[in-house]
């Protein structure tokens, strides 16, 4: 059994290796994001001019896609690491809630983002089909 446990130190460090690299993707996401916003023409267009509201709402909906990605990918660095603690109720309770507080963080964004609910997605789905669709010609 001895012979085991420099595998498994191993394998824990790997995992631990894992986690932060994804933690360190995720930083990366929002702070280029963030660059790529600030450098945008639009926005030093609306800047200077404050005429180009279009444009801003474009760059606002691409930082909120960025920040969703990362905060997804924060929760998946949060689950990997969960794996290498101690199976213990509180490391349990410390990843539940960090997941929920950060999903509540993706509804606000997805609610400023689409002005709706995730999961009212379906619903308006179907809306915009059935307003697509023309309406059957009358015969006379």
């Amino acid at each position: 059994m001895e012979t085991t446990q420099p595998v498994v130190d191993a394998l824990h460090a790997w995992i631990e290796w894992g986690a932060f690299g994804i933690e360190l993707l995720a930083v990366v996401i929002i702070i280029a994001s963030v660059v790529r916003m600030t450098i945008s023409t639009r926005t030093i267009r609306y800047l200077m001019s404050q005429a180009n509201d279009a444009g801003v709402e474009r760059s606002k909906t691409n930082l909120g896609k960025s920040l969703l990605l990362a905060l997804e990918l924060l929760v998946a660095a949060d689950v990997v690491r969960t794996v290498t603690a101690a199976p213990t109720l509180e490391n349990v309770a410390v990843l539940g809630i960090l997941v929920l507080v950060r999903t509540i963080l993706s509804w606000s964004l997805i609610v400023e983002m689409d002005g709706r609910w995730p999961w009212q997605a379906a619903a308006a789905a179907e809306s915009s089909a059935r307003a697509s669709v023309p309406a059957p010609e009358k015969r006379l």
